[in-house]
């Protein structure tokens, strides 16, 4: 399947101690995706509202963006290695009203705050401690996913979001998986993260481009 490429939603701007941060700054270094990102997929026909009937189950209210597990201080450290670039800071974490993200980790812990978030995803599809499944595992778990009205794309209530075909969900097997016909959560995490340009969560803008939606 063609694949697009993706580019960051970028949050505003917030202020710590005095500081300006963004919580969208902080990426890989090399700021690049995998090469089985970067392939334009095939032409989808996926509809606007299979993709968040499809994001509305993964996607989370809370996330962690903060990789280096909030160990800054935000004290304004001159030799801090925590801080931008442009001398800011970004945030420890995130919360929405309504499911925002899909955090492209499994589990983050901030031990100093006592914080900690396993993700949705990696508990409801990689069940009982097994990192890998096949693709009719994988359909099914997303599909018998719970959901919740999600901020982006066209509103659904949830009594409106039962999946009854699910070529989205084996389509979005195939851009997580590539040619494997097994998914690990590795695998998984590592695709989420370059389809999301470094960031450390999809929005909806960045998963319904990468499944091709309109």
């Amino acid at each position: 399947m063609r694949r697009t490429l993706l580019s960051a939603a970028c949050l505003l701007p917030v202020t710590v101690n005095g500081f300006v941060g963004s919580p969208s700054s902080n990426r890989h270094a090399s700021g690049s995706m995998s090469l089985h990102s970067e392939a334009v997929a095939a032409e989808s026909s996926i509809a606007p509202k299979e993709a968040v009937k499809l994001f509305g189950r993964l996607a989370e209210k809370y996330i962690m963006l903060d990789a280096s597990a909030g160990m800054c201080c935000y004290s304004g450290c001159t030799d801090c290695e925590f801080r931008e670039p442009g001398g800011g800071y970004r945030m420890a974490d995130q919360s929405s009203a309504r499911p925002k993200w899909i955090p492209c980790y499994d589990r983050r812990e901030f031990l100093a705050q006592g914080k900690e978030h396993t993700t949705k995803w990696s508990v409801e599809i990689f069940a009982d401690g097994i990192p890998v499944v096949t693709k009719d595992q994988f359909v099914e778990r997303v599909v018998g996913m719970e959901f919740a009205p999600p901020l982006g794309g066209p509103y659904l209530a949830a009594s409106a979001a039962a999946i009854e075909d699910e070529s989205a969900a084996s389509a979005l097997f195939d851009l997580l998986a590539g040619d494997n016909e097994k998914l690990t959560k590795f695998r998984m995490e590592k695709e989420m993260k370059a389809l999301a340009n470094g960031e450390e969560g999809l929005t909806y803008a960045m998963f319904s481009a990468a499944l091709g939606v309109n």
